[in-house]
C-alpha cells in the first residue's frame, strides 16, 4: 500500500528534495571551510608599513630665538640736584653726537647764582690788584722810614688776603658753573636715542628712573637663548645667520659671547651675536639665529615612527623573523623631512613607520609591499 502511494507522487516532489539535498550539502561545506583556521582573522599577523633606515648627510645648526639689543648702551638720569625737565631737544630713533644736549632742566636758581659768582670774582679781583699794588708802593718807600714796619707788613697780609679771596670766588663760581651745567642732560657718547621717559614738567632727580636710554652707534647684537644641549656645540667667533620678523634679508654676523651659566628654571643659556649695524635692525625686534657647527650623517625618520615613555625615546623595528623588535634612540633635532636620530639606529634597520603604538614587542608582522 505504502509502495503504490510513493509510486503515485509526482516527480516535482522529487525534484524539490533533491534540490534541497545539494543546497544542504554545500551550505555544510561551506561552514566547514570559513570555520577552518584560514578564516580565522584573530591569527593573521598585523601588517605595518616599512622603511629601511638610511643616514643623510645633514648641515648640524644650533637654532635659538632673541631679540635685537643695543652692544652698548648707558641709562641717562638727571645729575647733582636734578629738577624739573624745561626742554627737549631729542626723541626716539634720533641719532646723537657725544656731548649734544638731550633736555635742558630748570636753571632758574642755578644760573643768578653763577652770574653773582661772577660779579663777585671781579670784585675781588679788581680788591687783590688795589692790595698788592699799595703792597708794592709800601715796599718802596720803606728804605727812607717814610712807613712804619707794621703798616708795611699790614698791606702785605691784605695784599694776601685779597688774593686768597680771589681764589675762594673761583672755586665757588666753578662749583656753580657745575651745577648749572647739570641742568643740561648730555650725550656720553655717539649713537641712537632707544627710549626716552623725560617729559616737559617732569621732576628729574638721581633717584628717578632715567630719562634716556642710548646705544653706541654702531653696536648692534642679537641676545638670544640656547637650549643647555645644544650650548656645548658654540664658539666663539662661529659665523651665524640672523632674521628678523618681517625682514627677508637675513644678517651675517659672528659669536660674539657665551653665557656662563645655565639658567636653573629654563634650562636655557645665553648667547650673543655681533651684526653690522642694518637699518632693519631695531632694538627691541624678535630675532632667530642660527650657527652652522659641522656637517655629518645622520639617519632622519619620521616622526610618526618615534614614541617615548618613562625610560625616554623609541622605536620599532623589524627583526629576524618578521618579530618586533624595540630599539632606544636619542633624537638630535628636527627638520622638514622628520627627526634626526643622534644615536639607536647606524642604518639598514627595517624601522616600522606607522602603527607602532598597536604592536608589542616580539610580535610577527606582515610588511606591506
Amino acid at each position: 500500500m505504502a509502495r503504490l502511494a510513493l509510486s503515485s507522487a509526482p516527480r516535482s516532489v522529487f525534484w524539490v528534495l533533491g534540490v534541497l539535498g545539494v543546497l544542504t550539502v554545500v551550505g555544510l561545506i561551506r561552514t566547514f571551510w570559513n570555520s577552518g583556521p584560514a578564516a580565522d582573522g584573530g591569527s593573521q599577523p598585523p601588517l605595518v608599513s616599512v622603511r629601511e633606515v638610511r643616514p643623510t648627510e645633514l648641515t648640524d645648526t644650533v637654532t635659538f630665538t632673541g631679540a635685537i639689543a643695543a652692544r652698548d648702551e648707558a641709562a641717562i638720569s638727571a645729575e647733582g640736584e636734578g629738577g624739573r625737565v624745561a626742554a627737549l631737544f631729542v626723541d626716539v630713533g634720533d641719532r646723537v653726537s657725544r656731548g649734544q644736549v638731550l633736555a635742558k632742566l630748570d636753571n632758574s636758581l642755578t644760573a643768578p647764582q653763577v652770574a653773582s659768582l661772577e660779579a663777585s670774582l671781579e670784585e675781588s679781583k679788581a680788591n687783590a690788584a688795589v692790595a698788592e699794588a699799595e703792597y708794592r708802593r709800601a715796599q718802596a718807600v720803606a728804605t727812607i722810614g717814610a712807613l712804619s714796619q707794621q703798616e708795611i707788613e699790614r698791606r702785605g697780609a691784605a695784599a694776601v688776603a685779597a688774593a686768597a679771596k680771589v681764589k675762594v670766588v673761583s672755586s665757588q663760581l666753578a662749583e656753580a658753573r657745575a651745577r648749572l651745567g647739570r641742568t643740561e642732560v648730555r650725550a656720553p657718547f655717539d649713537g641712537i636715542v632707544l627710549t626716552r621717559s623725560a617729559e616737559v614738567g617732569q621732576l628729574g632727580s638721581p633717584g628717578a628712573g632715567p630719562l634716556f636710554r642710548i646705544g653706541r652707534r654702531g653696536s648692534i647684537e642679537m641676545r638670544g637663548n640656547v637650549a643647555e644641549r645644544d650650548l656645548p656645540r658654540l664658539k666663539i667667533g662661529q659665523a651665524a645667520r640672523v632674521r628678523v620678523t618681517g625682514v627677508d634679508q637675513a644678517f651675517q654676523g659672528q659669536v660674539r659671547l657665551i653665557g656662563a651659566v645655565i639658567e636653573p628654571t629654563t634650562r636655557l643659556g645665553s648667547v650673543r651675536i655681533e651684526l653690522r649695524e642694518h637699518r632693519d635692525l631695531r632694538p627691541g625686534a624678535f630675532a632667530r639665529g642660527e650657527v652652522e657647527t659641522g656637517r655629518g650623517s645622520r639617519p632622519v625618520i619620521p616622526q610618526t615612527a618615534v614614541m617615548s615613555d618613562g625610560k625616554g625615546n623609541y622605536v620599532y623595528l623589524v627583526g629576524a623573523g618578521d618579530q618586533v623588535e624595540r630599539r632606544e634612540v636619542r633624537i638630535a633635532g628636527s627638520r622638514i623631512e622628520g627627526l634626526v636620530v643622534e644615536a639607536g639606529l647606524t642604518g639598514g634597520e627595517r624601522l616600522i613607520t606607522t602603527a607602532g603604538p598597536y604592536l608589542r614587542v616580539g610580535e610577527k608582522v606582515r610588511i606591506v609591499k
